[in-house]
Formats: structure tokens, C-alpha cells, sequence
């Protein structure tokens, strides 16, 4: 069964639909890459991607230990390569609420994130820098 419905809507832009829960989101090309910048580019979600699976596949570990990360936030940065142009790089931070994490959590909740879907399913010449802060 089809997940997502794209359509091309001209002028370097799509729109995509979640064809279950009919949410839409746009994407248009970057600047730097002859388009106009007013939303999210593929790339950036590529990069967003990696990090909002990170934190979903955190909170199901979190929850399943009984561990709260309510509050997480995450800095994501996309750095683009040319000859090919890709994105030869992800830089995920994770600042973790004020709370005391022992080291047995805080090894699972890494070990989580360097594990998700995402992370995994990336191309091995894609360099993922994950840091966490904990406070």
C-alpha cells in the first residue's frame, strides 16, 4: 500500500501527502540549488529524518525502561558535498532535559540513537556525528 503521495507542483516544489493521516507537507529546492528556499529541501528532511527517528526510537526505549526524556531537543545540521552533490554529512546534537541519568540509561538511550532506522538504512560514505549533552 502506497505511504506517501508526491506530487511535482512545478517551480521546484512538491507536495507530499501521508496518504493515512492526509498531512501534507512541501519541499523546495535551496537556494544554492536554484530554488526559492521557502521550505524544508529533500535533503533537509533527509537530515531532519535522522534525528526525529533517533528521538522516536529513544522515547519507545524510554518508556519501555522507565526512563523520561520529556524535553530532549535537537540541533540538526546538514552539510552538502558537490561531484556528486549529496549530503556528505549529518551533525545530530542532543541536549537532554536536567535530570540525572545513570550511566546504564544513558548507554541505552546512545546506543538507541546510533541504532535507529534511519541511521541505519544511511549510505556507510555518509558521516553521522551524533554528541549528546547532558546536563
Amino acid at each position: 500500500m502506497e505511504t506517501i503521495h508526491t506530487v511535482y507542483t512545478g517551480d521546484l516544489r512538491t507536495e507530499a501527502t501521508h496518504v493515512k493521516s492526509k498531512v501534507r507537507i512541501f519541499t523546495d529546492a535551496p537556494p544554492d540549488n536554484q530554488g526559492k528556499g521557502e521550505s524544508f529541501s529533500p535533503t533537509d528532511l533527509l537530515a531532519g529524518s535522522l534525528g526525529s527517528c533517533m528521538a522516536t526510537v529513544m522515547g519507545i526505549a524510554a518508556r519501555e525502561k522507565g526512563i523520561n526524556i520529556d524535553g530532549m531537543e535537537l540541533s540538526i545540521t546538514k552539510i552538502m558535498a558537490a561531484n556528486p552533490r549529496r549530503v556528505a554529512e549529518v551533525q545530530v546534537e542532543l541536549s537532554m532535559p536536567d535530570r540525572e541519568y545513570s550511566d546504564r540509561e544513558k548507554a541505552i538511550l546512545i546506543h538507541t540513537a546510533e541504532t535507529c532506522p534511519v541511521a541505519l538504512s544511511l549510505h556507510p560514505d555518509l558521516k553521522q556525528k551524533i554528541t549528546f549533552h547532558w546536563k
